[in-house]
């Protein structure tokens, strides 16, 4: 990478950028999976398994490969993002401000969403490779295998290295307890920590942890509740643009 940036936001996608869940497309082109996938889902984010245990059960309900052309079906049909992410990384890299996606997602799903242009073209992906299709032009520039949660911490700090920023300058965004380790990473290096639609389960870790919230935004579940997709959908993630701004000239 040739751009100098000045900060970096690390940002989780499912239910935190987008009101969708990693494993979606599977139970789009293979419906019969997906009562048992909702069932890993939730162990998953409750912490109940790991990531790698998580991807081991899918794997054993995945009839088939996925294929370019089904992920391509399941972005016609239900890609979405809650209003303003577009928007929110077009100003950040117009302001040579680093915006990594960084999740437990596939790899082949943000291939697919770059090739088609349903967003902006981050440099940086730290994603999981169970999902990964053939290398394209459209394809971030760097490519960060994620196998486990705590690979969202170890790839962050690889990035902010190798760019140069600040543990300062570093923004997390994170809903769920997947997302505790990067925020008990982000805790220890300084970064300014947002809760993007908090869930139960983040807000427990960092209870216990001892890691306190920089800012909570959206919708906050922390407390239990019912998922509300129209009020989310009501959030605008632009609002976050001048918070960033602070913590970059702070």
């Amino acid at each position: 990478m040739t751009v100098s940036y000045k900060a970096i936001v690390s940002s989780d996608w499912n239910e935190c950028l987008a009101p969708c869940r990693p494993f979606d497309f599977i139970s789009f082109n293979f419906p019969e999976t997906k009562s048992q996938l909702d069932a890993i889902f939730r162990k998953y984010t409750a912490n109940q398994i790991t990531l790698r245990e998580t991807v081991g059960l899918i794997r054993t309900v995945l009839p088939n490969p996925v294929k370019p052309e089904q992920m391509d079906a399941y972005l016609d049909e239900a890609f979405i993002t809650y209003t303003g992410v577009a928007n929110l990384i077009e100003w950040c890299l117009s302001r040579n401000i680093l915006f990594m996606i960084n999740t437990t997602g596939m790899i082949g799903y943000f291939q697919r969403v770059f090739a088609r242009g349903l967003l902006p073209r981050v440099p940086v992906i730290s994603a999981h490779p169970m999902i990964r299709f053939s290398e394209t032009g459209s394809d971030p520039r760097h490519i960060y295998d994620l196998f486990e949660t705590g690979d969202k911490a170890k790839n962050s700090e690889a990035v902010i290295r190798s760019m140069g920023i600040p543990a300062d300058k570093t923004i997390l965004m994170g809903d769920s307890g997947a997302d505790g380790s990067h925020f008990e990473w982000g805790s220890k290096a300084g970064a300014y920590l947002i809760g993007s639609m908090t869930k139960p389960s983040l807000a427990d870790y960092c209870r216990i942890k001892n890691i306190m919230f920089n800012k909570r935004f959206g919708i906050d579940y922390s407390r239990g509740g019912r998922i509300d997709i129209q009020k989310e959908m009501q959030v605008n993630f632009m609002d976050l643009a001048a918070t960033i701004e602070a913590v970059v000239k702070s």
